[in-house]
């Protein structure tokens, strides 16, 4: 498997992503397409940046029981979703069928579990997991990459990136986020501790529970109350932070491979979304391409 790379996209972010980055566009008919159009877009982009051999898109379906009975308020502070994005995501789903992109989901599940399943499914081929989340990069590993969308275009975050950007390598991101907490997922972290402080903590005692282990070696008197005051939400954050990667999903590299796009369902599409541009190209590729060429689209 090591000639494979699956470039799996975190559905939900990505479309939010696109929702908010593109003005608002409509069709003839009035109907939103921004989000369908910007998703498309940095999807066409990350297969021209990477040429994965495979990919695939995961969805949340729900949040999972065990972390609400943790939290009652785990992800609570997030708005509904904009009605003009939720009525464009069958649209999304629509065009990556005609791209032969294979969505993956499970019930009561979140996609960052579907991803980490897959990463682990994934046996020894190369996975690049296209996210806004943080918490996905304690995936990283010498096979697994983070993609990051910056405005000068894709990054890879490897093993090098990811303690560049958060200061410790993969292996102690969640240990960086049992401290911290995650105010995207509404995961209160110790009173005080931002990234900085946990990056020396880390340093100094080597994981979340060394820290608790030795507080009494905290310098600082004011933080080490704080952490001996919060050593229940460390561990309970470990838990709620923890990525399940037992699912039952199967990566199935026949589905999952990159082929030729359905050209005539894309143009209907296009036509129906109002993508000019994108239409005239879709008829235009309508016919057979070379042998062995992979499409962008």
């Amino acid at each position: 498997m090591a000639d494979k790379t699956l470039l799996i996209v975190d559905g939900h972010s990505y479309a939010y992503r696109a929702f908010f980055a593109i003005p608002k566009l409509t069709n003839a008919r009035g109907e939103p397409t921004n989000a369908v159009f910007g998703f498309l877009k940095m999807l066409r982009k990350m297969a021209e940046d990477f040429q994965p051999s495979h990919w695939a898109v995961a969805w949340d379906a729900g949040l999972p029981e065990e972390r609400l009975k943790l939290l009652e308020t785990y992800k609570a502070q997030r708005q509904p979703m904009p009605d003009d994005l939720r009525v464009q995501l069958p649209a999304i789903r629509d065009v990556l069928e005609a791209l032969h992109v294979v969505s993956l989901e499970q019930p009561g599940c979140e996609a960052d579990d579907v991803i980490a399943t897959v990463c682990r499914e994934a046996g020894d081929a190369r996975v690049l997991i296209a996210t806004a989340d943080k918490d996905l990069m304690q995936l990283v590993s010498d096979r697994v990459c983070g993609v990051r969308l910056l405005p000068k275009g894709n990054v890879l975050m490897d093993r090098d990136r990811v303690r560049e950007r958060y200061g410790v390598p993969p292996e102690q991101m969640l240990d960086l986020l049992c401290l911290t907490g995650d105010s995207s997922d509404n995961i209160p972290g110790v009173p005080g501790v931002g990234e900085k402080t946990a990056v020396q903590l880390l340093a100094q005692f080597g994981g979340a529970e060394a820290v608790l282990a030795r507080s009494a070696e905290i310098a600082n008197p004011r933080l080490r109350a704080a952490i001996e005051q919060c050593a229940e939400r460390i561990r309970q954050n470990r838990v709620l932070m923890t990525l399940n990667a037992t699912l039952p999903v199967a990566v199935e590299w026949g589905r999952m491979r990159r082929v030729e796009p359905d050209h005539e369902r894309l143009a209907v599409l296009f036509e129906r979304f109002g993508f000019k541009s994108l239409l005239a190209e879709a008829r235009r590729q309508a016919q057979p391409s070379p042998q062995g060429q992979l499409p962008l689209c």
